[in-house]
């Protein structure tokens, strides 16, 4: 009988979560259609922050904030890749824009969301693709906006991170723009989780129906002290992802 209650309840939260986050999408959708581009940066920039800080509410999922955000000016976020809250939870702190895997693009509904805000993306394997993302970084840094990269590639359970891939701290090395590390920590009432992880073979839809069935959800922002990003040869660029992924790595594996 307990079984059947919780997931009574578990149904009930997914079916209210789920109807609010459809709407909030839609709403979306619908700025991103008729008035969206005809903003300026700063003021889209902050109507994703905006969007995004209620889009984590209608999940149920709390957001704390530890650290020193960059408050303003370019910067390129990096980050450990638990969620596809991953974005919205970034974003919700400080408008940002991500560099993310053309696959991102079918994604059903989102994929569009994500593309409309300005998202960078990338083709895995395309060594020539990397010019052109370069580029598409540098523009956005001359605008003073934060670049978002998920370094490792992919998702992990975020209890540990993956290895980095180097190449896109080249950009930003270039700009001179600082390097900022960012550990993302998944709680449920307190204690770390790996119910937000969006691993393996698992559809969005299936992931949703944990996260937003869940109670007492929540993610860890963590902003730790940036990383010089000074010029010099590859081995400086790899070397500074090797830094910025243990300076990760500690607040991760705890």
């Amino acid at each position: 009988m307990l079984a059947w209650f919780r997931l009574a309840a578990h149904l009930l939260r997914f079916s209210l979560r789920f109807l609010l986050v459809t709407l909030w999408v839609i709403f979306g959708l619908i700025v991103l259609a008729t008035v969206f581009r005809r903003f300026e940066v700063a003021r889209r920039d902050r109507i994703n922050n905006w969007w995004s800080r209620w889009l984590l509410r209608w999940c149920g999922v709390d957001v704390y904030v530890s650290g020193h955000p960059p408050v303003d000016g370019a910067a390129l976020l990096i980050a450990n890749h638990v969620s596809w809250l991953d974005i919205y939870a970034l974003s919700s702190v400080r408008c940002t824009i991500f560099v993310g895997k053309q696959e991102l693009r079918s994604w059903p509904v989102l994929g569009w969301l994500i593309a409309g805000v300005g998202t960078v993306f990338i083709e895995r394997g395309n060594r020539r693709a990397l010019h052109h993302v370069a580029q598409a970084m540098r523009e956005r840094f001359d605008r003073g906006q934060l670049i978002g990269l998920f370094p490792e590639g992919t998702t992990s359970d975020g209890f540990d991170v993956l290895p980095f891939h180097a190449a896109l701290f080249e950009p930003a090395r270039r700009a001179g723009v600082p390097v900022v590390p960012v550990a993302l920590r998944y709680l449920q009432h307190g204690q770390r989780t790996a119910v937000a992880a969006y691993v393996g073979e698992e559809t969005l839809l299936g992931n949703a129906w944990r996260v937003l069935g869940s109670t007492g959800m929540a993610v860890q922002v963590v902003y730790l002290p940036a990383v010089a990003a000074d010029g010099g040869d590859e081995d400086h660029r790899h070397a500074m992802a090797a830094r910025v992924r243990e300076a990760i790595r500690a607040e991760v594996v705890v």
